[in-house]
């Protein structure tokens, strides 16, 4: 299909893999085929209700792990006792929490990285020139604004299969 991968797939058994940008269905499936080749499992979490019958299987066959949000447990907490408790999680969010564009990233995922004491894996999926670009691991310092100027870096003209809500 013309696309290349520009960088590698870290060897590592926890991450939280940031993929920017998000703007249409078609991500979760460039993310799919992404994972095959890449040939690592990756995770996402969804609501416990989801990993019920009929269909709980197949959540948790393409990767997903429930989470019960009834417990008085924001989602950062829960999210890094899973890391916890699981050898491999290699965990995929789009922090944009929209496909419609955004100026500011919602931080949660800084905050699993630096609370679990795992690496971000950036990924940038550019339909613009037709790559899926990787990052290096990069661990969080604990300084939110001057990790956020780097990681803003790595994402800076990428195109998003809908341009005008790019990142």
């Amino acid at each position: 299909m013309g696309w290349k991968f520009v960088g590698e797939f870290p060897d590592v058994k926890q991450c939280v893999i940031v993929v920017i940008p998000h703007t249409h269905w078609l991500d979760f499936t460039l993310g799919v085929l992404v994972r095959k080749i890449v040939g690592k499992k990756m995770h996402y979490v969804g609501k416990k209700s989801l990993f019920k019958p009929p269909f709980g299987w197949f959540f948790k066959w393409m990767g997903g792990t429930p989470v019960d949000r009834s417990k008085n447990q924001n989602m950062v907490d829960a999210i890094v006792e899973i890391f916890n408790k699981k050898e491999v999680f290699r965990f995929a969010m789009a922090p944009e929490g929209t496909r419609k564009k955004v100026e500011t990233l919602k931080s949660g995922f800084y905050y699993i990285a630096q609370n679990a004491k795992v690496p971000l894996v950036l990924v940038a999926f550019d339909f613009g020139h037709k790559q899926v670009k990787f990052s290096e691991p990069f661990f969080t310092t604990g300084d939110y604004e001057k990790d956020m100027v780097e990681i803003k870096l790595f994402f800076e003209n990428v195109i998003g299969k809908v341009p005008k809500y790019s990142f």
